[in-house]
């Protein structure tokens, strides 16, 4: 296809990187020349020349769009399976404090509350629906991601949430210099920047768990500002939903245990090269009993 016939909000993948993923074109510089790609399943912000493009035609949209679809829903078999054995352990939990086992069937489930920052629209309406769908309490903003730092202490004042995910689109721009180096990230240092300020509000990691980054991200200096967890340990891209996964894991794990890193990861669709983090106890409190 000819580059005269690419448009903002063409969906493309670029042929130099062997066509491995779907964006959206946001805008085309003056000359004609250049496009700025938004990831459609991946937290990547990119440009690319028109040259490199190339336009999806609808079978073959179509046929990328089902495979997403699959990598998400085995992501939430795995999650349901693990919240059905947790099920199972606090009802023999409640059995065992008890000689009457009615009183396993009374019990209630409180998970930790979320409050998730996103620098994409579309992403955040995706994540808030899966969120809504595992049962999690969440309330979530679109804001660019420079915006997040000023923001982010009024909207802890005003949620109180157990979970902070700070999310969005980033990018380690390799031609510009070492990886080390905050300036050649596009949104590294916003990120880092909030999770400074939401220490400030809560230091405990265990009272306050933060989740920080999108593809490509500054992971050791996201950590070092406090996150609990992070992206990306490898510099490679993070799907849109990976950030909501390990908030899920979080929110469903016991307060008397930490969360099981490796699990945790296991349900992402990254993987251990795009997402880690730190040993962290989990917000998931057990109650007893349940008023209709």
């Amino acid at each position: 296809m000819s580059k005269n016939n690419l448009r903002v909000g063409d969906i493309v993948t670029r042929k130099s990187y062997g066509n491995d993923m779907l964006f959206r074109i946001t805008e085309l510089n003056v000359d004609g020349e250049m496009a700025s790609l938004m990831g459609l399943d991946y937290r990547l912000l990119a440009d690319a020349p028109l040259d490199d493009l190339v336009k999806l035609d609808p079978d073959e949209m179509e046929k990328r769009r089902k495979e997403s679809a699959e990598r998400e829903q085995a992501s939430m078999r795995a999650i349901q399976q693990e919240r059905r054995t947790l099920r199972e352990k606090n009802t023999w939990r409640a059995v065992s404090a008890s000689t009457d086992a009615a009183d396993a069937a009374r019990t209630f489930d409180w998970p930790g509350k979320v409050l998730h920052l996103d620098g994409d629209a579309n992403f955040l309406r995706k994540c808030l629906s899966v969120y809504r769908e595992l049962k999690i309490s969440v309330d979530g903003y679109y804001l660019a991601e420079k915006a997040f730092p000023e923001n982010v202490i009024p909207l802890l004042q005003k949620h109180r949430p157990d979970i902070l995910v700070v999310t969005g689109h980033d990018a380690f721009q390799a031609k510009r210099g070492p990886a080390e180096d905050l300036n050649n990230y596009r949104n590294s240092k916003f990120f880092i920047q909030t999770v400074e300020k939401a220490r400030t509000f809560q230091q405990d990691k265990d009272s306050l768990v933060i989740f920080a980054g999108a593809c490509q991200s500054h992971f050791e200096a996201l950590l070092a500002a406090g996150a609990n967890f992070a992206s990306s340990p490898k510099r490679i891209n993070i799907h849109a939903l990976d950030p909501v996964y390990i908030a899920e894991k979080v929110a469903y794990t016991s307060i008397q245990q930490p969360v099981n890193l490796f699990e945790m990861i296991k349900n992402t669709v990254t993987g251990i090269d795009g997402v880690g983090g730190l040993e962290t106890r989990g917000c998931f409190r057990f109650g007893i009993p349940r008023i209709k």
